[in-house]
């Protein structure tokens, strides 16, 4: 009897950690979603400065300039974390069974 039980208790332990992976990973797309939008919105950001600075709109020239270089900092930052993405996936692939 207390083997059975044993038993039921690790399936039902398996299932709450299966459980709990796919919440991770929508968390994960979540954390994912939402700096690809933070990034579109820093791009935004910055081409709005530069027409500003190319109609002479612009107010403060620096604000301007930090706008551009988070925009292109973040840029840089989601391509990097795009390559190292697809290196992992690439060696995964390779990886003999």
């Amino acid at each position: 009897m207390q083997n059975s039980i044993g038993k039921i208790s690790s399936l039902l332990g398996n299932a709450e950690a299966k459980k709990g992976l796919s919440q991770s990973g929508s968390d994960f797309s979540k954390v994912l979603q939402n700096s690809l939008s933070e990034v579109n919105n820093l791009q935004v950001d910055s081409q709005k400065a530069m027409s500003d600075m190319a109609t002479g709109e612009v107010k403060d020239l620096h604000q301007a300039a930090i706008a551009i270089d988070k925009a292109e900092l973040s840029m840089k930052m989601m391509l990097e974390i795009r390559n190292k993405a697809l290196n992992a996936y690439k060696e995964i692939a390779r990886t003999q069974i």
